[in-house]
């Protein structure tokens, strides 16, 4: 008995696998992509097929990796194809592919050029991606996966070897609000800004300062009690109070689409700038955010540094996320940065759930990444 359920089951196999292989070419790229890039926001998948009177089926466009192409490749077998795809991780030259932020905070754009729509935020010392050229932009990716686009002039170009011993390097971390580098212990001019997660590169102490340099190699000095060596600063567990702490500073302070960082947020930014202030990474939006942690449904199981996410309710849609509290109370950006109930009958209510997320204890599940394990930081 059981060999004949086997030898159904490999019939059945097969047949699906025939059955698959006779698809038209754009509903296999359609299975292809949901498996390879179901989010435009983390991949690129964008492909042209067009067939020709002889039944030749012609592949153009772009995908993010080779592996795409590679995985297109092998699902045509059988098919008469001709896979003109460019391969964006071929696209630059080995010294281009890899890079620092250098600015405090850069913004990265949906398309490049100044006019398009803020997509996020990087802040300096952050790696990225470097995935291709477009005049004087180029599309990145950064350690939460999100594609956006930036100008060449808030980067600083890395071979692979240089960032090797950028990881190597001892390497200090922002730990207050916002700051200076200045050109000399007590002094006020100023090299850059800097905000909270910043990296740079340690240089030396003078009494109560300690000399950084920026990515591009410009230098400084700052307080000691503004930064912490990195190594030791990324060793630190969840830390709820910490996000909270991190989340009243931001207080009153406005919205932007966008926004992913002390200066100014949107709502899934001031998560992740609260969540990268205790070392662990998120993903970008509300939506993605919301995929991952442990799920729950009733805010009365909430703790404190839960992810609260709002939205339509009849498509359960996400569209907004906000910080648990205590009480019933979670803090948000919606505007600015404040304070709402989760209760009906409060004064301040604002929304209700669609659901809650959990990061304690799912850290180093999909989507949720302590810094010092991910293999771009260390």
């Amino acid at each position: 008995m059981k060999r004949k359920l086997a030898i159904v089951t490999i019939i059945m196999l097969a047949l699906s696998s025939a059955a698959q292989s006779m698809l038209p070419p754009t509903e296999l790229l359609d299975m292809l992509k949901a498996r390879h890039a179901p989010d435009k926001r983390t991949a690129i998948w964008d492909i042209k097929a067009t067939t020709s009177e002889k039944g030749v089926t012609t592949l153009t466009g772009k995908v993010g990796t080779q592996q795409m192409k590679d995985a297109i490749d092998t699902a045509f077998k059988g098919y008469k194809i001709k896979n003109d795809l460019a391969v964006v991780e071929n696209s630059l030259p080995e010294g281009k592919r890899w890079a620092l932020v250098k600015l405090s905070v850069a913004t990265l754009r949906t398309e490049g050029k100044h006019s398009a729509e803020t997509a996020t935020q990087a802040i300096m010392g952050m790696p990225v991606k470097v995935l291709e050229k477009e005049g004087e932009w180029y599309r990145v990716q950064t350690p939460d996966d999100y594609i956006s686009c930036v100008p060449e002039s808030s980067l600083c170009y890395k071979t692979a070897q240089q960032m090797d011993a950028w990881r190597k390097a001892r390497r200090m971390v922002v730990t207050v609000y916002d700051s200076r580098l200045v050109t000399e212990p007590g002094g006020d001019e100023t090299v850059s800004d800097l905000v909270l997660s910043n990296i740079l590169e340690y240089r030396g102490e003078q009494g109560e300062w300690v000399r950084l340099a920026t990515p591009d190699g410009r230098e400084g000095y700052i307080q000691k009690n503004q930064v912490a060596d990195l190594a030791q600063w990324s060793k630190q567990n969840f830390d709820a109070a910490l996000i909270e702490k991190t989340a009243r500073r931001m207080m009153g302070s406005g919205y932007l689409w966008g926004g992913t960082s002390t200066k100014v947020t949107d709502c899934s930014g001031l998560v992740k700038v609260c969540y990268l202030a205790n070392g662990i990474i998120l993903q970008r939006d509300a939506s993605q955010q919301a995929l991952t942690g442990k799920k729950l449904y009733d805010y009365h199981e909430a703790q404190l540094g839960d992810l609260l996410f709002f939205g339509n309710s009849k498509t359960k849609r996400v569209t907004h996320v906000g910080l648990y509290l205590r009480d019933g109370k979670y803090i948000h950006c919606s505007g600015q940065v404040k304070v709402n109930s989760l209760d009906p009958q409060a004064p301040d209510y604002l929304y209700s759930t669609l659901s809650i997320s959990r990061i304690n204890g799912m850290i180093g599940t999909q989507g949720i990444i302590y810094l010092r394990n991910h293999p771009w930081y260390f």
